[in-house]
């Protein structure tokens, strides 16, 4: 960090034009969306891609490189040279595949049946983004594509230098997969059908992640003049389409697609209401627009790799949860039926065990107009399923990870005085979920029985299952104890202890522990455990980052240690001891520290809860300068539906929410010189960090609103009542 800070102004094309300091009338104009660059994460293990959207949008159109094996989660690896074509519908930084709907792809010369000679080199120097907008050179058709969406219907621009034989391919048994075999059977059943010369519109069923319905409407800006089906191969049942057209040089095709979940008809009306006409600027700068408006939420000063970062994390944030409810309100619930949201809208994509620990705080505060929407699609999801979503896809649950954390993201609400939804009806799915056994994740009676989910009579994650099902235990408790209910809060006030009878004394872990209430043994803290699919007692970690999965009861977990003393010494350890690992998702170390994996976020901030907040300031600033950079593989691991990005933010404001439901913020130190939020109210939030440097990264005093503030955490209310929160620093 440089002492003499400048906000600096951001080319379209990528390269800093020009620096200078910002004043407050330079902010009102800004373009935000300059300072975005859609490639950051798109390579190594980010999982995130670089195609068009809207915030919270339905659509995700976007280039794909490869959809084979876990490399290609979102379709798209920076590195790669060859474009299949592009699909409407992305999954953003996680780390399983699914959607990747409908792959289109221009092309000139002869219109050939083998399927996969439709492919395309290009050239990274050809090739740009921003949001709501991207474009490519595609080298063999000779066509520039550009793409860019509605909330839910894509607008594709594709201009023929070369128009010998122009034509369009179109691939519905395409989509992102584990393997070769499962590429070509997922597809269930296909249908299309020509309702004229140029739309084309039908129903793909198809089962990845989760079993999806699509329903869609491409409709193109000229008449179709030659139709060839391709021949399927064997398992195989998506359809494949050339699209032939009569072209000169020069001529644009203008192909539009909407999408649905519920039929054809929705698919049409979404695209009739969305995107009428064929003006395709028009839609470009209503999808920038949008983003504008919600990145002008916040003014930050800073480098211009931090701008980058920031307003990056911001965009990245901001694609999920997914709309995925027609224009009308209808959608299709986990139980196949059409139905119609009792909202605005019906949300899906819910990363929970991800994005209830930074994510949907990040939204409470900045983006509360939503929250409503998604708890009310939180309690609709359950009620149709019997349960809260463990992990939310196209309306269905597909079971990833362990808890159910969508309880947490409600209570959470709830504390923080959201009234648009039923509370009584929310506490009753929520109570369901915690008590009421469901496939797969939750035995509650093995866990009410023995006060913990015993490692020899659960399949696997039992340490992680107990540690993260208790967290939603209390935040059953919180909610119950804000609204009365004196049964409830007896019963789960006991279970939100439970956490207690999984730590070993002697060893200072959290440790897998039999029925018979011995310990599992040999026991290596280090072991990693990645999923229920390779077995081990912890999610995606370890013993040395699961022992501090107790955000919600931190004084306990002290008491537990014996004291602060023993357990700081112990967390000193967790960043010194090394881990060697070639685990996927265990990524992004410092020690056992793993901060490309979600467990470990809250972590450092737990010095300051333990009476030494400096050592919270020093990891924050390693954090920040070896785990984020504005590159396209700068991401330290899967930006998990903008959780990553989400714990960028609150700690480049110096606070992060370590237990959500609680409604504070642990107090790190800042790491940009002033944020500014602009919140919905009408209010500013502004943070200052006074004097922050290289060697001025340790806190002195922090203020609010000009009075000494000495709490070690600072509470939602505080924020959005708006006010000034300064941070002296110090070296």
């Amino acid at each position: 960090m440089k002492k003499t800070v400048l906000l600096c102004s951001l080319a379209l094309a990528g390269v800093f034009a020009s620096c200078g300091t910002q004043t407050k009338t330079d902010a009102a104009q800004m373009d935000y969306t300059q300072y975005v660059n859609p490639f950051i994460g798109a390579a190594d293990n980010g999982h995130t891609f670089p195609g068009a959207t809207t915030p919270f949008g339905m659509i995700q159109t976007s280039p794909v490189t490869g959809a084979v094996g876990w490399r290609y989660c979102s379709e798209y690896m920076n590195s790669d040279s060859i474009i299949w074509g592009f699909t409407q519908t992305h999954l953003s930084g996680t780390g399983c595949m699914d959607l990747g709907d409908l792959l289109v792809m221009p092309a000139t010369g002869e219109r050939t049946r083998a399927w996969d000679a439709y492919r395309s080199h290009f050239s990274k120097d050809q090739e740009s983004a921003t949001p709501g907008y991207y474009s490519v050179l595609l080298e063999e058709p000779n066509v520039k594509a550009e793409l860019t969406a509605s909330t839910r219907a894509a607008f594709h621009r594709y201009t023929y230098i070369n128009a010998d034989q122009a034509s369009v391919f179109i691939d519905l048994q395409h989509g992102p997969a584990w393997s070769e075999g499962q590429y070509h059977s997922h597809v269930r059943s296909c249908e299309v059908n020509w309702e004229d010369d140029q739309t084309l519109v039908g129903h793909v069923d198809n089962s990845v992640w989760v079993q999806q319905d699509y329903f869609f409407v491409v409709k193109f800006n000229r008449p179709v003049t030659e139709k060839i089906n391709l021949e399927m191969a064997e398992k195989e049942n998506g359809q494949r389409i050339v699209a032939g057209f009569d072209m000169e040089p020069g001529d644009e095709l203008l192909m539009k697609i909407a999408l649905s979940s519920t039929g054809i008809e929705g698919a049409k009306k979404n695209l009739e209401a969305e995107i009428p006409g064929w003006d395709f600027e028009a839609t470009r700068k209503a999808a920038k627009d949008s983003w504008n408006n919600y990145l002008s939420r916040i003014d930050v000063t800073g480098t211009k790799d931090q701008l980058i970062n920031y307003y990056t994390c911001f965009y990245h944030a901001l694609i999920q949860p997914n709309q995925i409810s027609d224009v009308d309100g209808m959608y299709r619930n986990a139980k196949n039926e059409v139905v119609k949201t009792g909202g605005d809208a019906f949300y899906s994509t819910f990363s929970l065990w991800d994005t209830y620990r930074a994510a949907h705080p990040f939204y409470t505060i900045m983006v509360p107009e939503r929250v409503d929407g998604f708890v009310n699609s939180l309690i609709e999801n359950g009620e149709a399923q019997g349960f809260i979503p463990i992990w939310a896809l196209w309306g269905k649950d597909n079971y990833c990870m362990v808890a159910n954390h969508g309880v947490a993201v409600v209570a959470e609400a709830y504390r923080k005085g959201f009234r648009g939804f039923d509370a009584e009806r929310a506490l009753n799915i929520m109570k369901r979920t915690q008590t009421e056994s469901h496939k797969l994740k939750s035995d509650w009676e093995t866990y009410m029985k023995y006060s913990y989910f015993p490692t020899d009579l659960i399949r696997a994650e039992s340490v992680s299952s107990t540690l993260e099902s208790v967290y939603d235990d209390y935040a059953v408790w919180d909610m119950a104890t804000r609204m009365g209910k004196k049964e409830d809060i007896e019963y789960y006030g006991k279970r939100k202890d439970f956490y207690k009878n999984l730590f070993d004394t002697q060893t200072q872990f959290m440790r897998p522990r039999k029925s018979d209430g011995t310990w599992k043994s040999p026991f290596d803290p280090s072991n990693v455990g990645h999923s229920e699919s390779v077995g081990g007692d912890y999610t995606e970690g370890n013993a040395w980052q699961y022992t501090w999965h107790v955000q919600h009861d931190v004084p306990g977990l002290i008491e537990l240690f014996g004291g602060e003393e023993p357990f700081l010494n112990k967390l000193d350890s967790v960043f010194t001891v090394e881990l060697k690992t070639n685990q996927a998702d265990v990524t992004g170390l410092i020690g056992q520290y793993a901060h490309g994996n979600e467990p470990s976020h809250h972590v450092a901030y737990l010095y300051t809860m333990a009476g030494k907040p400096e050592r919270t300031q020093e990891l924050i600033r390693q954090i920040f300068d070896t785990q984020y950079r504005p590159e396209p593989d700068g991401l330290c691991g899967n930006d998990d539906c903008g959780q990553m990005s989400a714990w960028y933010m609150f700690s480049a404001m110096g606070f992060y929410p370590v237990d959500p439901v609680s409604g504070n913020y642990v107090f790190g130190a800042p790491q940009m010189p002033k944020i500014v939020l602009n919140l919905t109210n009408g209010k500013t939030f502004t943070v200052i960090a006074e004097g922050i440097s290289e060697e001025n990264k340790y806190v002195e005093s922090i203020t609010l609103n000009s009075e000494p503030y000495t709490k070690n955490y600072i509470t939602h209310e505080d924020i959005v009542n708006g006010g000034t929160l300064v941070f002296k620093m110090k070296n």
